[in-house]
């Protein structure tokens, strides 16, 4: 992802500029088990990680408090629920995508309450995320660029 050097950069840019594309986000698929989506999302260091069909489309996301919501018992956690539930049972569905070609002000307010928005075609095919940290790098670059207009230090 690079800065892209030129006026009003922010009103061009497009959620397909600021993407991480599928290849690099780590991701489940619905009908892995509770323990593989836990190992990914441990090993990701990510809190949350998007949930895919076989056929890659989007359909949700999991993340380790909803891992927890499942296995939390009355009285202990019941850590055979993580082999024997799987992903499509505990995973949130109410999630904002957008389309690659969704400009950085639509970005800016799906990733108001998500740390990261997922990007899907028209048929839902996963195509990668937008964070909240790249929209955030791209509004502290145009400031900074722009810093006399905004008369900042």
């Amino acid at each position: 992802m690079e800065f892209i050097k030129e006026e009003h950069t922010l009103f061009n840019l497009t959620a397909e500029d600021l993407m991480i594309s599928s290849e690099k986000v780590a991701h489940v698929q619905m009908n892995n088990p509770l323990e593989h989506a836990l190992l990914i999302l441990v090993k990701s260091g990510y809190s949350a990680v998007p949930v895919l069909d076989s056929k890659y489309r989007f359909k949700g996301i999991i993340g380790k408090g909803m891992i927890l919501n499942e296995i939390l018992g009355i009285e202990r956690f019941e850590t055979e629920n993580l082999s024997t539930t799987i992903v499509e049972d505990a995973m949130r569905t109410d999630i904002p995508c957008l389309e690659k070609s969704a400009d950085f002000f639509t970005c800016l307010k799906a990733l108001i309450d998500h740390s990261f928005v997922c990007i899907v075609d028209q048929e839902h095919y996963f195509d990668g995320i937008v964070t909240r940290r790249a929209v955030l790098k791209h509004m502290n670059q145009y400031f900074y660029v722009n810093k006399d207009i905004f008369k900042l230090n």
